[in-house]
């Protein structure tokens, strides 16, 4: 019976983890952590400069549409207020919003809106190219 006891004793310290193994599995994690972070900000900051493209342009095709009902041109630059273009039965909705908390600027006809981050970012301007 003492044989049989230490038999299930070895058998039970075979089967767990060592320590240097639960370390180079944490080391294993860490490496794949350094790699995947920095990619996945990248891809993130990359996503929000063309969606604030996206919606620049938005602002843009408003800021046409209006210009051609109320029949003006870059000839005679009108300054176009936001609350022209935004409203349930006018060009937009709702104004968008700039998905690095930026704020957009509308100027007279002929002239792109502008996004408050502008090309600042390193990875996606928010400018309209």
């Amino acid at each position: 019976m003492l044989a049989n006891l230490n038999a299930r004793r070895t058998r039970i310290r075979k089967s767990a983890f060592t320590l240097v193994e639960i370390m180079i599995v944490v080391l294993i994690i860490g490496i794949l952590l350094a790699i995947a972070v920095p990619n996945f900000v990248h891809a993130r900051e990359t996503s929000r400069g063309k969606a604030c493209i996206a919606n620049l342009k938005q602002i843009q095709s408003a800021e046409d549409q209006w210009a051609i009902d109320n029949k003006k041109s870059s000839a005679d630059p009108a300054p176009v207020l936001a609350t022209e273009l935004v409203g349930p039965a006018l060009y937009m909705k709702a104004v968008p919003l700039c998905p690095s908390a930026g704020t957009y600027t509308v100027f007279a006809v002929g002239t792109d809106p502008t996004c408050s981050i502008g090309a600042a970012t390193t990875y996606a301007p928010h400018a309209l190219p």
